[in-house]
């Protein structure tokens, strides 16, 4: 990146605004020049959440690079509907859906089951999120946010590494959330009880999980097997977003990126060379950011909150 287009990068950074906002992806991918990435012909997909929005985007612009995808969806209604729709728009018809919901644990096992049977993965996308508007439990009885954005897409990680190590690496990526720069990770208050649940909050929170999680990962799998890389979209506008949050999806509607928009570093970092050789790390509008916009968001101790995380997750999903 020449001098020039590091400082407005940086500056469209740091205004926050500027930089989530379709004034921020416009500015870089013009500035940058950015390409689709090479053909993905041959490659299997594993994404969930793509029967709208951003999860959509993604698998209509994979499936157009060759890629063969396969999408989780708990509606078989609906994922019928978004299965003709991925196969027209990408003209590949090499485009599937497995039903599961990402909150149950034992839904997950026969999805990763299914997919196993047909040999190596070389993309496991993460994409399925929520805002809950009340406090529900998944049905193995954890709090519905936690469990099908935190301990449904840990369980199914785990359970394909085997044939994810087979692409030499595979990829997991994990699509988070501007909203966790709002949070510091807290292992003790990451399910919200009744009385004090807020969605948004919920919401958040996971989001900051995810990458507390992305971190340990890289201690648990070599990077030439496997490696992992989270994300987050900018504010686009989805569905989930109008319906979850109206006010600021009324206020920010003419700066928001489009689904596409949102879903490009999603795509590049599926398909693009160079990030298969590394790992680990947080990326919008494709290069690595901080995990930090405020000082009270940061951990005392990252190492150990990684760790804590991983055994709990181990602990409530390891039986199923």
């Amino acid at each position: 990146m020449n001098p020039v287009t590091l400082a407005v990068d940086k500056a469209l950074e740091f205004t926050v605004v500027g930089s989530f906002s379709r004034v921020g992806y416009a500015t870089r991918s013009r500035l940058e020049s950015w390409i689709d990435p090479p053909s993905l012909a041959g490659q299997r997909v594993l994404i969930t959440g793509a029967t709208s929005g951003i999860g959509f985007e993604a698998a209509a612009r994979l499936a157009a690079l060759g890629a063969n995808i396969t999408f989780v969806a708990r509606d078989e209604s609906r994922a019928r509907s978004a299965m003709t729709a991925l196969q027209s728009r990408s003209k590949n018809d090499r485009v599937e859906y497995l039903l599961g919901d990402t909150s149950d644990l034992v839904a997950m096992r026969r999805v990763a089951e299914s997919v196993a049977a047909r040999g190596t993965l070389d993309v496991l996308i993460h994409n399925a999120g929520a805002i809950s508007a009340t406090r529900t439990l998944s049905p193995q009885g954890f709090e519905v946010t936690v469990a099908a954005q935190l301990l449904g897409p840990f369980h199914l990680t785990r359970l394909l590494l085997p044939v994810l190590a087979g692409a030499q690496p595979g990829r997991v990526l994990t699509v988070s959330s501007g909203g966790l720069y709002s949070q510091r990770f807290d292992l003790a208050t990451l399910e919200l009880d009744g009385a004090n649940y807020d969605g948004v909050a919920a919401y958040a929170k996971v989001k900051r999980a995810q990458l507390v999680l992305n971190h340990e990962w890289v201690h648990h799998v070599s990077s030439r097997d496997v490696v992992f890389h989270a994300m987050h979209p900018g504010w686009a506008d989805t569905p989930g977003l109008a319906a979850s949050l109206p006010t600021f999806y009324s206020l920010a509607k003419p700066w928001l990126r489009t689904p596409a928009q949102g879903a490009d570093t999603l795509v590049w970092l599926a398909g693009a060379r160079e990030t298969s050789r590394t790992t680990g790390d947080f990326w919008m509008d494709r290069h690595p950011r901080f995990e930090h916009k405020v000082p009270w968001t940061r951990s005392r101790d990252s190492g150990r909150d990684q760790v804590l995380l991983w055994d709990w997750c181990l602990e409530r999903t390891s039986r199923y």
